[in-house]
This record gives C-alpha cells, structure tokens and sequence, in this order.
C-alpha cells in the first residue's frame, strides 16, 4: 500500500514540477487535479477542520463528528495517527523540504481518524484503502481517486 502511495505522490510531485498534468495510468489518460500543500500546522488544522464538517464526510463516517488535533511530529519519520488522543502528528522537515504537508498525506492520516470506534480491523486493511480513496476523490478530485486506486489494485492492495 505504501509503495502505490508513494507512486501516487510522485505523479503529484512530477505533475507540479513539469507544468503537464496530463498522465498515462494503466490505459487510461488522466488530468490530474491540484493536490493542496500546507505552510504551517495551522493551515493543515484548518484543513482538517473543515473536512471534518463537510455534511457528505458526516454522513458517511459518524467519527467525522469527533475533533482532531494536528500537531508537530519530531524527526524526520512518517506521518501517523494517534487513536489513543485522535492526534494528526506531522514532521515539518526531512532534508529541508516539508514533504508530509501535502493533502494526500494528510487525507491518508483522517482516514485513520474516521475507523470506528470499536473496529479490530487491519490499520491499513481493505476498509481502510477503500476510506482513503473516498476521501481523496471527495476531495481532491475524481481522478486523483482513479490514480489512487489504480496503483492499489496494481500493487495487489485489497479495497474494501
């Protein structure tokens, strides 16, 4: 799963870098969407808030209704989700560049935040990919979904 999310990123990073948002993926010509970057924790906070309270998300995840916090991850390491205090923890740097404040990444930890409550299932399960790809092309966009779940299904990764 990482390593198709990864691919996704890079598409991303090649797309902003090259001005041509038009890809190739498995057959099919996509135009990619623009993908949010964030300048501070604030602004993923704000972001996060306001996913949280689109009616589309409440609907579909009663844990949208929870708040989250986002806040500073030291190191250089992945960002991750703490369940325990519904905590977004972000590195701000890896060798000078802020890789981790991008809308893919932290669309990938909300969907951490909104498994129920009560689920025993794998942290990166089927259940999880299939949030993970709902949210991005709620959000991101339709494409970026197809792009997403085409590289998931390339890679063996189970959805739903």
């Amino acid at each position: 799963m990482y390593e198709a999310e990864h691919l996704v990123r890079v598409m991303f990073d090649r797309a902003d870098e090259r001005g041509l948002r038009t890809v190739d993926m498995l057959g099919s010509s996509v135009t990619l969407p623009i993908e949010r970057r964030f300048a501070s924790l604030e602004s993923v906070q704000s972001y996060v808030d306001a996913v949280l309270a689109l009616d589309w998300v409440r609907g579909t995840w009663p844990c949208a209704r929870r708040s989250v916090r986002v806040r500073e991850r030291s190191g250089a390491g992945e960002a991750h989700y703490e369940r325990d205090t519904q905590t977004i923890a972000v590195p701000l740097h890896r060798g000078n560049k802020a890789w981790a404040l991008r809308e893919l990444v932290v669309l990938h930890e909300l969907a951490h935040h909104l498994e129920p409550e009560e689920s025993d299932v794998p942290a990166h399960g089927g259940q999880f990919v299939d949030r993970f790809v709902t949210l991005v092309g709620g959000i991101v966009g339709d494409e970026a979904a197809f792009v997403l779940r085409a590289a998931m299904l390339d890679a063996g990764v189970a959805i739903g």
